[in-house]
């Protein structure tokens, strides 16, 4: 018999859809209509490629041993994979997180929207950006830049990865409430989706636990609906399907706890 898995923790929140766990606290670095998403130099991207599969192999060594990864039904990625889709997943692990998508869709590289806090700390933005990162904007008018960028993206037939709940809460065992808002993506540019969530499983010879990622889809956005309804339908079935599948769970690491004040 292995060990019960207990919370090791209690951790109190007051806001779901805001508090973040994740201990790392930068200034956003500011990403206006400037900032360039798609680095055009040969030199740049010939880097980009030997950072990624370095990173690849250490992403693997670092799930393997610390989490037992397993990632099950990722088949049903096959299909897609030269026109691309986009991925949706919980967010729990740092940097798990990172490490973890671009595991889903080996060998492909994925590229994944992240705040711009992500690129803000000095001498890692270039890494970050190789390792495919896609920083939100901090201006109004430097959407129009992130939507090309991400349009020529999917064009190209990359994939996108979003971790809707936006904050990050290290094995939460649940699905938290995320707006509709980046679902629009897929609508827009008419891509399938797919969910990858994290489930917690107890094991024998360690107190932590496993993690098993399930992926589930495609879904596809409804052509019938205005833009706005079928982003909504959408993001309806992600979250449904990921809250049924967190439920796989059988223990728990944290323990979450919505505070009284």
């Amino acid at each position: 018999m292995g060990k019960k898995t207990l919370p090791i923790k209690t951790v109190y929140y007051y806001d779901e859809n805001k508090d973040e766990f994740s201990g790392i606290t930068r200034k956003p670095k500011i990403i206006d209509e400037s900032y360039k998403y798609i680095p055009t130099n040969k030199l740049w991207i010939v880097l980009s490629n030997i950072v990624y599969g370095i990173v690849l192999i250490a992403a693997f060594l670092y799930c393997k041993i610390k989490f037992g990864l397993k990632i099950e039904n990722r088949d049903i990625l096959k299909p897609y994979k030269k026109t691309g889709y986009f991925l949706y997943g919980n967010h729990t692990q740092v940097p798990g997180d990172g490490f973890i998508q671009s595991l889903v869709s080996y060998p492909k590289k994925n590229y994944v929207i992240v705040n711009s806090d992500n690129v803000a700390l000095k001498g890692t933005e270039q890494i970050i950006l190789m390792l495919g990162a896609m920083p939100l904007p901090t201006t109004i008018r430097g959407y129009k830049n992130f939507f090309n960028a991400l349009e020529k993206r999917c064009k190209s037939g990359n994939n996108i990865v979003i971790y809707p709940e936006a904050h990050i809460w290290p094995y939460y065992t649940g699905i938290r409430n995320f707006p509709k808002t980046s679902f629009l993506y897929p609508v827009k540019f008419k891509k399938p989706v797919f969910a990858f969530t994290a489930v917690y499983k107890k094991r024998r010879l360690f107190y932590s636990p496993r993690i098993v990622v399930k992926i589930d889809g495609p879904f596809f956005p409804d052509e019938s609906l205005t833009t706005e309804k079928a982003t909504q339908e959408l993001r309806d079935r992600v979250y449904e399907t990921m809250t049924a599948r967190s439920k796989e769970s059988n223990c728990e690491y944290i323990k979450y706890v919505k505070s009284a004040d």
